[in-house]
């Protein structure tokens, strides 16, 4: 079995002084993302590893995350910055075997669509929303479309 945390980012400024790759994370999304992390530690959800976008509020959001969980710090890998549905499944195809339970960080509407399409449950990921898929496959290679069952989720809202 195969598990997949679908991360997005959490809250970050807008103000016009930064570029979209540059834009930091809120003092309220530092303190979402600790929030969420807890959650996680508490529902014992603890991913092997996380791959996040180089976009420095998705790499703050994956620092609070490996921090709190006692993880390894993410992996970058600079295609889910601006990644769509078949470049975040490629992503999600060539995650390495021998990790069974990976979490990716990202940003909307990719995460968004990657729930909608493994799983064909709509949920609406807000910044900082994390949820848990599920696949009965022993390779990522085999995950695909509707091959997913939405086992968790929890946004900062909540």
């Amino acid at each position: 079995m195969k598990k997949l945390l679908l991360v997005r980012h959490a809250k970050a400024v807008h103000d016009t002084g930064y570029s979209d790759f540059e834009r930091p994370l809120k003092h309220s999304g530092i303190l979402d993302a600790m929030t969420m992390a807890e959650r996680l530690k508490k529902d014992a959800i603890i991913p092997q590893l996380l791959v996040t976008s180089p976009s420095l509020r998705t790499e703050a959001t994956a620092d609070i995350l490996s921090e709190h969980l006692s993880i390894p710090k993410a992996r970058q890998d600079k295609n889910i910055y601006e990644g769509g549905q078949q470049t975040l499944l490629s992503i999600i195809n060539d995650f390495e075997d021998k990790y069974d339970f990976i979490g990716l960080v990202g940003h909307n509407p990719g995460i968004s669509q990657m729930v909608y399409y493994f799983t064909r449950e709509f949920q609406d990921l807000s910044p900082g929303a994390i949820t848990l898929i599920t696949f009965d496959v022993d390779e990522w290679q085999m995950i695909n479309h509707d091959t997913g069952r939405l086992t968790w989720f929890s946004s900062p809202k909540n």
